[in-house]
């Protein structure tokens, strides 16, 4: 019984270290975005959405 208990464990310690390796990448890639490429991409987006009314 001790055994199934070390293996949820393990499983649990696996699912916590693969959403931290998820969140990181997604931070990185965040950051990555200047804020003159934000700009132009809500400008292109705006843009977008006019055209499409």
């Amino acid at each position: 019984m001790r055994s199934i208990w070390k293996w949820v464990g393990l499983a649990g310690v696996a699912g916590v270290v693969a959403g931290g390796a998820l969140v990181a990448r997604d931070q990185r890639r965040r950051r990555s975005y200047t804020p003159d490429d934000i700009r132009a991409r809500l400008h292109q987006r705006l843009a977008e959405a006019d055209g499409g009314n």
